[in-house]
């Protein structure tokens, strides 16, 4: 018997599936998921036959990558497992499932899971803004991410972080204290929020905003992981903002892909001589991103996402050659 019919997914299950074979971001999956549905690309992949656009050594290259028939009872008690959590399972076409995400076409997720209110996933995209920066922020940037985000929940926005040190650990808190709705974006299982520094942090953004990831339950934090959820945190939002943030970090790599979805991107300037303000000034520079100083700017920022972009400068397809940004990652 396949695993396949061993394990009868319907829709629901068979995404679940995929997302505990295949690696976040994976556009060939994407694309049949996309174009047949995941129980056919389940089927596929279980099978010898030809993939729909792909050659036979692709294919059989696909198979072997995803390895379903060595790995069948593995997933299957993974199934089980999340199926017994509790943690919420969205897919598309569930009423909170955002629909901003379908924007990343074969890069969207296959699902999400969530712990805390989905329903803020369902709020307008202009409602939502992403600001990131630097782990190893320093006071000025830290009271400027609070200011922000502050800022951003009077005006009734959702601030939209990966719960990293830093600057986003500051926007979750501000926003927390300020009685304001936030969203963490993790690069790993929500059931073990990361860093363990902040779990109290997330747990309590559990219990008033959520946790969403597309990484099932179990799963750890990995350095493709981290890469592969900056184009949630940008594709969830109308706008970005970079406080802080060094000439090869992470952060960059979410103001590059909200750059890529058309959605608005801002930098924080700050003293010349650190280096954490390089990010924001080359963003500036190279008119990626518009000179943020006030929630004001944001507001604007949100509004008229297309004021003075430009197309992606080349030092910024540069820094994107994979595994540029391995060694800065913002965590």
């Amino acid at each position: 018997m396949s695993a396949i019919t061993d394990l009868s997914p319907d829709e629901r299950r068979a995404r679940v599936m995929l997302s505990l074979l295949a690696e976040s971001d994976d556009p060939l999956t994407g694309r049949l998921v996309r174009k047949a549905g995941a129980a056919e690309a389940l089927r596929l992949l279980d099978g010898d036959g030809p993939v729909p656009g792909l050659n036979r050594v692709d294919s059989q290259v696909w198979r072997d990558r995803l390895s379903l028939r060595t790995r069948r009872d593995d997933v299957a008690g993974r199934l089980n497992s999340i199926e017994r959590s509790g943690i919420t399972v969205l897919i598309p076409d569930d009423e909170h499932w955002p629909g901003a995400l379908d924007d990343l076409g074969d890069r969207a997720p296959y699902v999400l899971f969530a712990r805390g209110a989905t329903s803020f996933l369902t709020r307008p995209m202009s409602d939502l803004v992403t600001v990131t920066g630097a782990r190893a922020s320093t006071g000025y940037g830290e009271q400027v991410a609070t200011q922000l985000a502050a800022g951003l929940a009077a005006n009734e926005r959702v601030t939209v972080a990966g719960g990293a040190y830093g600057i986003e650990g500051a926007v979750h808190r501000a926003t927390l204290a300020a009685g304001g709705d936030t969203i963490a974006v993790l690069a790993g299982g929500v059931d073990r929020p990361y860093p363990n520094g902040h779990r109290e942090l997330l747990d309590r953004v559990a219990d008033v905003g959520v946790l969403v990831s597309e990484l099932p339950p179990e799963s750890a934090p990995t350095r493709q992981r981290f890469l592969a959820r900056s184009r949630l945190m940008a594709a969830l939002s109308g706008a970005t903002v970079v406080v802080e943030a060094g000439a090869r970090s992470g952060s960059l790599r979410v103001a590059t892909e909200a750059h890529r979805l058309g959605r608005g991107v801002g930098a924080v300037p700050g003293p010349v001589t650190s280096v954490n303000s390089i990010g924001p000034h080359e963003l500036v520079r190279t008119g990626v991103g518009r000179l943020v100083t006030s929630v004001t700017d944001v507001e604007q920022l949100v509004s008229h996402p297309e004021g003075g972009r430009t197309a992606l400068a080349p030092e910024f397809h540069r820094r994107e050659a994979p595994g540029t940004e391995a060694a800065t990652l913002s965590m």
